[in-house]
């Protein structure tokens, strides 16, 4: 019986099931005889059994009538805490504060940041129990509400007993802080009522403003509306008159503020952006003189970036430039989790994705034999390959329980406090002048500098003064060749490395490494094989609240986006409640803007919507945010306003250097050009990489393999790989594609060019020798170039 095998499963007369895409309603159901009834929308009936329904794998219970969801989740993507409103997130805030003391002690929740007057006596851990402190907690809160009976209420503390305190504890566990929120602030939003007359005189308004007239102000719409209904529904044949009371007219109109409301509904804040959530509180300081101590690994993961002090060149044009490194350290065994190599300084998704890192097995490479295998006691590498689908190479992986990092912004932002969120992690900053906290990730910089960096060609040292002669003449390293490199260190050479005075306190004097401690960690506590699903990617990109348009789909970042996910949402709200009301959350990848991910709100599976503007899935090169507002600053100049992004892409396929000569390239683009392009390359090539199989049907075209290094008798005996042409070569297929596309729907119906005498005769004639093969396609595309090229 399916109700025994998944709880989420509710085979009652009422609940719904999505079978293929299409919804049907459980009509009867008969567990014993393993028989059930549907219907579908169209009050077709189907009887089937329990068996067939249990082994579709297109049959899902739908979340309007899902349970164990909370009523705000049902029929409606999940809630967060950034559709609250600052009032209802103070609100959230206080309860979790007292949760925290009720079940700890301390209203932080952490003994290391106590106030000075906690532990309260009936709050003390050492003498009471949970129950205990939770009934302390219920008579606090009455006796404030009796105080305070206004303040209370508004707080939602008023009525507060020992069974509410567990039912928030309990939901707090499961969902997090917005578990504690009250399901009525985020209740379904219905919209508004109005009649046909009225929806008429709207939509006629908005084609009157969007279509024919200035920029209008509601206020000049709400005089339009009144002005339509007037003229076109009046009660009587008399001209209206100034004089004339609003309340004559046969429809009634609401007031300005509904219309407002009614009008930003339907057609958008005329491109008004949306309000962020605010950024992380700043962090309180740990109370000093006391020191945590670390017994597993997993516990604390020091996060941080640096300059890689080796210059590497460019994976499209062969120039030295400098990347930058993050490093994820496991604090108790001393392990590199994860790390990346970034063109650009690292962003929150950079990080987003280094903490995903950590929590996935890391596969094995071509190169690597078989003593890099995974190879821990306790579970075989053929069950953690089995579980992953790939081989697996000896490094740990878990699920981080606290990340300790600096105090830049890319740790603090609003997209990394819905990432800890999602990954169930506390991301804490280090005490100000305290080094200490993050001398594990430091040391470890400083060991892969001395150990591996500084014996590579292109070392630039510590300091200016200590610099070579040159330093970006010798480098001979790509960037997919110095991560490979890094890669192959870490498992085979700092993972075996006996650790010296850097033992554990249990055996200062033993032989440890950090694979070494990984496996005691694992013999003495277990180790719990979680490996997170391929979702995980699509909940850790940044949100975009959005309205779905009828044709165009959804936009976000100036750029349309649109796929047949949408369809079944056209024209519809999403009615979720709170901030932001009616619209929905889309996915987005800032490193690869032609693909954004929309998560269906019924099924909540994930679909890849593509830009509007691509004409043919892979012909376009990468691009980033800033080429986008770069092409949309070259429009205003020119006076232009694109109706569509297929009207974009032109502009954006200039910028990116379609119309240099494949030739020139490196010549005529300065070095910021050059590097501006490469970031492009690789910020693409990371973001596919990141991408689940089957994210996208067909991915655009792998980048070029890696240049090979320089041969040993050679002249210069280093790599200068200028690889431009492909890039190049990338922009005009887009370019031809592009003018192909537009020559065809000009004009649909082309008649066919009958042949000559000449040929009519040749092609009969048995003594006539056949031409060389040639492409249809690249001789049109040069004569449509001619053409173009004459009429400029």
């Amino acid at each position: 019986m399916i109700t025994a095998l998944d709880p989420m499963w509710n085979l009652t007369p009422g609940s719904e099931l999505i079978i293929g895409g299409s919804a049907w309603q459980i009509k009867s159901c008969l567990p014993h005889l393993g028989r059930v009834t549907l219907v579908d929308e169209d009050g077709e009936t189907w009887k089937t059994s329990l068996s067939e329904l249990m082994h579709r794998p297109d049959c899902r219970p739908s979340t309007r009538t899902r349970t164990g969801l909370p009523a705000a989740d049902r029929g409606r993507q999940p809630k967060a805490m950034d559709d609250l409103e600052e009032h209802q997130r103070e609100i959230v805030m206080l309860r979790m504060e007292h949760l925290r003391e009720a079940e700890t002690g301390y209203r932080s929740g952490d003994p290391l940041d106590a106030l000075p007057h906690e532990p309260r006596p009936q709050y003390d851990p050492e003498t009471t129990t949970l129950t205990q402190r939770r009934q302390a907690k219920a008579r606090e809160l009455r006796k404030a509400a009796a105080e305070a009976p206004t303040q209370a209420k508004a707080d939602g503390l008023h009525r507060a007993s020992v069974r509410t305190l567990i039912r928030w504890d309990t939901a707090r566990a499961k969902y997090g802080p917005i578990g504690v929120a009250d399901d009525r602030w985020l209740r379904e939003a219905t919209g508004h009522a109005i009649s046909p007359e009225l929806r008429e005189a709207l939509f006629a308004v908005y084609a009157e403003a969007t279509d024919r007239r200035s920029k209008l102000t509601m206020r000049d719409k709400e005089r339009l509306i009144h002005q339509y209904v007037s003229e076109v529904f009046s009660s009587s044949d008399a001209e209206p008159t100034a004089a004339e009371p609003a309340d004559t007219a046969t429809v009634k109109i609401p007031n300005y503020d509904t219309l407002r409301a009614i009008w930003k509904e339907w057609f958008g804040s005329n491109g008004a952006r949306q309000r962020y959530a605010r950024s992380a509180a700043k962090a309180k300081q740990y109370a000093t003189g006391r020191h945590i101590v670390v017994h597993r690994p997993g516990q604390v993961v020091a996060l941080d970036s640096t300059v890689l002090p080796v210059k590497v060149l460019d994976n499209v044009f062969g120039d030295p430039v400098s990347v930058h490194l993050t490093l994820a350290v496991d604090v108790y065994t001393r392990s590199i989790v994860a790390f990346r190599l970034s063109l650009v300084s690292d962003k929150s998704i950079d990080v987003a994705m280094v903490l995903r890192d950590m929590m996935m097995p890391l596969p094995m490479r071509p190169d690597w034999g078989k003593a890099v295998e995974w190879a821990y006691p306790g579970v075989p590498n053929t069950v953690v390959a089995e579980f992953a689908g790939y081989e697996v190479a000896g490094l740990p992986f878990f699920a981080p329980e606290t990340v300790t990092t600096d105090h830049g912004s890319v740790y603090r932002n609003h997209h990394l406090v819905e990432v800890q969120r999602v990954i169930k992690a506390n991301i804490k900053p280090s005490r100000v002048l305290r080094p200490t906290d993050k001398h594990s990730v430091e040391r470890t910089f400083g060991a892969i500098r001395s150990l591996l960096f500084a014996l590579l060609l292109g070392y630039q040292g510590t300091d200016v003064a200590d610099r070579g002669v040159d330093p970006e003449a010798d480098a001979c390293l790509t960037v997919t060749e110095m991560e490979h490199l890094i890669a192959t260190w870490v498992v085979e050479t700092w993972q075996n490395r006996r650790f010296g005075s850097y033992a554990p306190s249990w055996d200062p004097r033993g032989d440890h490494s950090p694979n070494s401690l990984f496996a005691a960690a694992m013999s003495q506590g277990g180790f719990a094989l979680r490996i997170p699903p391929a979702e995980l990617y699509y909940q850790l990109l940044p949100r975009h609240k959005v309205m779905i348009h009828g044709k165009r789909g959804v936009k976000i970042k100036n750029l349309w986006y649109d796929g047949a996910a949408l369809d079944p949402y056209r024209g519809e709200l999403s009615r979720r409640g709170g901030r932001n009301k009616n619209k929905y959350v889309v996915h987005r990848d800032p490193r690869d803007p032609c693909f954004v991910f929309f998560q269906d709100p019924n099924t909540h599976d994930w679909h890849t919507l593509r830009w509007t503007g691509l004409s043919e899935e892979g012909e376009v090169p990468a691009f980033s945010d800033a080429r986008v507002r770069e092409a949309m600053r070259e429009l205003r100049k020119r006076g232009l306003a694109p109706k569509a992004d297929t009207e974009l892409l032109p502009v954006l396929l200039k910028l990116i250097g379609g119309n240099i000569p494949v030739e020139k390239w490196p010549t005529q683009l300065s070095k910021r050009q050059r590097t501006e392009h490469a970031r492009e390359v690789a910020q693409a090539a990371s973001a596919a990489a990141d991408r689940p199989a089957n994210a996208v049907k067909k991915e655009p075209p792998a980048q070029p393999a890696p240049v090979p290094s320089a041969r040993a008798d050679s002249p210069d005996a280093k790599v200068v790989p200028l690889r431009p042409k492909g890039r190049a070569q990338q922009v005009h297929d887009a370019v031809n594609s592009e003018r192909r596309r537009r020559r065809e729907a000009a004009v649909p119906n082309q008649l066919s060019t009958p042949p000559d005498l000449s040929e009519r005769l040749r092609s009969s004639s048995l003594l006539a020798l056949l031409d060389d093969d040639f492409d249809d396609d690249d001789a049109t595309i040069t004569a449509g170039e001619a053409e173009e090229e004459a009429s400029q």
